[in-house]
């Protein structure tokens, strides 16, 4: 209205627009600024599209007392990009056949690889011993070495596949991950202490590798939000140090690379199907129950359909994953943030939010009836984060990125304050109470009687071994804000974050709902 207040929320994304042209032209001007060091011939800088099987090692040392070795290994390129191995229990001679796409990777780029010893219930693993190789193609016979005396520590097969890269933009998009989208599924430790447990969903995580974020996304990134109260209380203030170390203990707990971990490769709509069913009651294989004499849950009717459940997730800045979970896990219980949790503190993720699935036309539109496989399944995704805040202008990339990795679903991007997202989720959470069978409860984070909580495991395992965490990095001196260095900016080449472009998303979360929903 001329003369009126205007909405903060065309403001927003009229801030948004214009920060997003300003990202852009930055990327011109650093690859304008590559030419010129290079002399004028930018065609001087080659870059090749890979594909790595890693196909496995012989040889390796008995790590374990008990058993031989529980091995998995870590790839890098040249500290830009890794690859995490699944767990290959009680082996000294492991067989992964894992295979690694990624696109524009310098040709000078070298390949180091870390085998290490995957121990259960410890907070870092044992060391076998790494090499490194350079990403020339052809079959690869490598040796392992330890890291101070330099012995034989086995030898590891790998082949690499190499053909030039066609990407105009290789310069400024290097070490692109094109796939396959492999995913882990994590429990909490809370899980192996109960019994007669109706949905292990709700003690579960997902970790998954998705391709080309970094193609929609640039070097663009979410940092949190400085006109969040809870956000603040994590990122800024001397009493934030305690509360990230709780944070991150529980984020290391959660997300512990075990034999008990579920692993697999996203290769066709069915399989994103399979990780939204209900699923099998019970305890996942190989976590113990400490509590006997209880009779074990009934299965569900439902175990192999497509639940009906709103999930918390985040997009990783370090590693590009896809990291989900229930909004209602039990896990989230006393912790300041869901999203905090997921992204281990992160000052600044590539985006976060709220999802969920629905069959075409949405769930008050659908009956049980119908099966699953005769309906055509949407993904419904968002915004609605209070720690980070994302801006609304990058949702368009959002549902870009999200069908180009999962083209069987219809993806809908809203704003967390557009009504037909507060529809859809609703519509959602109520087929879930009245048709499926799900408790009023379980859609928020919540306890059972006598349970111990995620964060009470957390912070008892930050009282007792705070020294055993030198993988967290330095925490910053009491009274800092978390983003603004203590002294001068590190020259560590990390996507920037802008922390004017935050005041732009208003502080626009409530008391109650919204509020728990979101953070």
């Amino acid at each position: 209205m001329p003369g009126g207040r205007r909405n903060p929320i065309q403001m927003s994304n009229l801030v948004g627009a214009v920060h997003n042209v300003v990202s852009r032209a930055k990327d011109e001007a650093k690859d304008a600024a590559s030419v010129i060091a290079d002399g004028g011939h930018h065609e001087a800088r080659h870059f090749v599209d890979l594909s790595i099987q890693f196909i496995g090692a012989s040889g390796l040392p008995k790590m374990d007392v008990v058993g031989s070795a529980d091995p998995y290994f870590v790839a890098k390129f040249d500290d830009k990009l890794s690859f995490v191995s699944t767990v290959k229990p009680d082996t000294l001679a492991p067989v992964w056949n894992e295979l690694w796409k990624v696109k524009n990777v310098p040709s000078t780029a070298t390949l180091v690889v870390e085998v290490l010893d995957k121990d259960n219930g410890t907070i870092t693993d044992d060391h076998i011993g790494k090499f490194s190789t350079p990403i020339t193609a052809g079959a690869k016979e490598c040796t392992i070495e330890s890291l101070s005396l330099r012995r034989n520590r086995g030898t590891f097969w790998l082949n690499i596949e190499s053909t030039p890269s066609t990407d105009v933009k290789a310069e400024r998009r290097q070490y692109i991950f094109d796939g396959p989208i492999r995913y882990s599924r994590h429990f909490s430790p809370t899980l192996g202490r109960l019994t007669n447990l109706n949905d292990t969903r709700l003690y579960s995580t997902w970790k998954m590798y998705i391709k080309g974020v970094r193609m929609f996304f640039g070097d663009t990134v979410q940092p949190w939000n400085r006109n969040y109260k809870a956000a603040q209380t994590i990122f800024q203030g001397p009493t934030s140090i305690a509360v990230r170390s709780t944070i991150q203990a529980g984020h290391r707990m959660l997300y512990a690379r075990s034999t008990t971990n579920g692993f697999g490769v996203i290769n066709t709509p069915d399989d994103i199907f399979r990780l939204l069913f209900h699923a099998t009651p019970g305890l996942p294989e190989g976590l113990p129950c400490t509590t006997t004499g209880a009779a074990p849950p009934s299965p569900s009717p439902f175990a192999h359909r497509v639940k009906p459940a709103v999930y918390t997730y985040i997009i990783a800045v370090e590693d590009d994953s896809f990291r989900f979970s229930e909004t209602g896990a039990a896990f989230f219980v006393d912790f300041a943030s869901k999203h905090a949790l997921h992204a281990n503190c992160a000052p600044a993720v590539r985006y976060s939010g709220e999802f969920h699935p629905r069959p075409e036309g949405g769930w008050e539109s659908f009956s049980d009836e119908t099966h699953d496989d005769a309906v055509r399944w949407e993904l419904v995704i968002d915004n609605n984060s209070g720690t980070y805040s994302p801006d609304a202008m990058m949702l368009p990339d959002l549902k870009e990125l999200l069908e180009y990795n999962f083209p069987g679903f219809t993806v809908h991007a809203f704003d967390r304050n557009d009504p037909r997202l507060a529809q859809s989720r609703e519509a959602c959470r109520a087929y879930a109470l009245n048709k499926r069978g799900v408790k009023q409860e379980e859609l928020q984070p919540h306890a059972r009687a006598g349970e111990e909580t995620l964060s009470h495991t957390a912070q008892t395992q930050e009282t007792l071994a705070p020294e055993e965490h030198p993988g967290d990095g330095e925490a910053p001196v009491a009274g800092t804000t978390v983003g603004e260095p203590i002294v001068a900016p590190s020259t560590a080449e990390e996507p920037a974050v802008d922390h004017s472009a935050v005041n732009r998303r208003s502080a626009v979360f409530t008391d109650g709902r919204d509020y728990l929903n979101a953070i």
